[in-house]
This record gives C-alpha cells, sequence and structure tokens, in this order.
C-alpha cells in the first residue's frame, strides 16, 4: 500500500452521524469502531467513535472520531493524516514533523496493533502518523 494523505475531523460526540451523512453525500464503504471495542466499555465513551474511515468510489478517504477530551473547538477541529505499510518512509516523515513539534502521542504500537504517532507542527498544525501492523 502506497503512503495515503487525508483529512482527519474530530467530533463533539456526533461523529457517527456525521460519517454517516458524508457516506450518504459521497457513497462508498464505512467502517467505524467504537472506543468499546477496544476495551473502554465501562466509560461514557463507549457508543462513541474512537476510529471511523469512509473510502469513497472516487478515491476520496474521509476519516473522523469523537474527540475523547472534550476539548472540541470549532475550527480546531481537523488533522492530517499519513497513514500506510511503508514504515521507513513514514516514520521519516515523522521525524521531520515532529522536530520542534509538540508531540501528544509518541509514534510507537498502540493497543489496535499499529504503530501510531500525533504532534501539532511549529505551525500548529496537528499530524497523526499510522504505520500498519503486520498481518498474520
Amino acid at each position: 500500500m502506497a503512503s495515503r494523505l487525508n483529512p482527519y475531523i474530530t467530533f463533539a460526540g456526533d461523529a457517527r452521524e456525521a460519517l454517516e451523512f458524508y457516506q450518504q453525500v459521497f457513497g462508498g464503504t464505512l467502517d467505524v469502531n467504537t472506543y468499546a471495542a477496544f476495551g473502554q466499555a465501562d466509560t461514557p465513551l463507549a457508543d462513541k467513535i474512537m476510529h471511523g474511515m469512509l473510502e469513497t468510489p472516487s478515491g476520496f478517504t474521509l476519516m473522523g472520531a469523537d474527540t475523547p477530551t472534550g476539548d472540541h473547538r470549532p475550527g480546531n477541529n481537523i488533522s492530517v493524516s499519513l497513514s500506510g505499510d511503508d514504515e521507513s518512509e513514514l516514520r521519516g516523515y515523522w521525524e521531520k514533523l515532529s522536530d520542534g513539534a509538540t508531540v501528544s502521542v509518541p509514534l510507537e504500537k498502540q493497543m489496535w496493533g499499529d504503530v501510531f504517532g500525533m504532534c501539532t507542527d511549529r505551525f500548529g498544525v496537528t499530524w497523526m502518523v499510522d504505520i500498519t501492523g503486520q498481518q498474520g
């Protein structure tokens, strides 16, 4: 899989509704995962979306989730997501993007099996890097 660059939108609790709306607009396949599916069944976030991805017939990819921190401010709800399985390429991007950045999630293996990191660069842009876990 080639590396991909696409928007990632955070929502204030209505990610499922928004992503289903975008699916009606653009068509395609919507895959959503709740916080409960990743071990947070006994929290207020259980039924909220931890990660959703819409892939359209036109080749668009739109990702989104409900913000777990409650820190949702209009205009500050979009991140740029880099993802794929080329570990060397993606780690290279991470090293450059995170230089001088505020790292909120270090680039390391996560509970869903991928290596993931998130940082806000010196220009205020939030970047998420996800290196697809090895299947097997």
